[in-house]
């Protein structure tokens, strides 16, 4: 933890500050069967693979911040899976002691499949270039919503192919094109059971433009290469096309 000290603890506080805010009532330790993927489940497992891109997220973060004092980035990146995977759990704790949620298995499942996720990435030779977990916010009628199920149901988590990422390829007009294939759900809001709609599971598969490559490949500025490396992470909307 010494090379990422500072960003482990500010990585607790914010999600301290975050759990505190959205807790409305708190009860007892229990714990709380939420299924994983079935259209009896509340949010369809979205919530489930947002546990997963979470735990992904700050593994990947606090393995770039480790690797910048070692210069390993493969030995970064178990220690920083580790880190991640108890501030999910911490943030799991909480959940515990919600009236409204409670300790969930496939919460920690999945916690511990993004964090693992990342130790993949970094330690397969050229997975890293050539494979990334991203999330897609699909824009609706509020444009963005911050809670709930509509929150949810704007999310699509993907994995994107880079075909720049194989060498063959990566001076061939083929750098700008990923192979795409995710998970998102529909109707299963309130209102759309209330309306009797039957809740819809779909695996997705799309052709999309790699933006890095177009826009950020060979870029200078900080800026840039920041959003660079953002979109390894955040799929643009409208940048791709899906088949359902």
């Amino acid at each position: 933890m010494g090379a990422a000290r500072w960003e482990t603890i500010g990585l607790f506080a914010y999600i301290t500050a975050t759990q505190a805010y959205w807790t409305d009532g708190t009860t007892h330790f229990h714990f709380k069967d939420e299924g994983w993927f079935g259209k009896n489940t509340h949010n369809l497992g979205i919530d489930k693979l947002t546990h997963a891109f979470n735990a992904y997220l700050f593994a990947e973060f606090l393995g770039a911040r480790i690797a910048r004092r070692t210069h390993d980035r493969a030995r970064a990146a178990a220690p920083a899976a580790l880190l991640s995977m108890g501030l999910m759990l911490y943030g799991e704790l909480w959940d515990a002691h919600k009236k409204d949620s409670g300790f969930s298995i496939q919460d920690v499942v999945f916690n511990s499949g993004g964090a693992a996720f990342s130790v993949l990435r970094h330690t397969v030779p050229g997975l890293e270039e050539k494979l990334d977990f991203r999330l897609l916010m699909m824009p609706n009628s509020e444009v963005y919503s911050f809670k709930g199920k509509r929150h949810y149901e704007q999310q699509r988590f993907l994995l994107a192919l880079e075909l720049s990422g194989f060498r063959g390829l990566r001076d061939s007009p083929l750098r700008f094109v990923e192979l795409q294939v995710g998970y998102r759900g529909r109707n299963f809001t309130n209102a759309d059971r209330a309306a009797g709609r039957e809740p819809e599971r779909d695996i997705f598969f799309g052709v999309g433009l790699n933006i890095k490559q177009l826009f950020f490949r060979d870029s200078r500025s900080r800026l840039g290469r920041a959003i660079g490396s953002g979109l390894n992470y955040f799929q643009l909307p409208y940048t791709a096309a899906y088949f359902h």
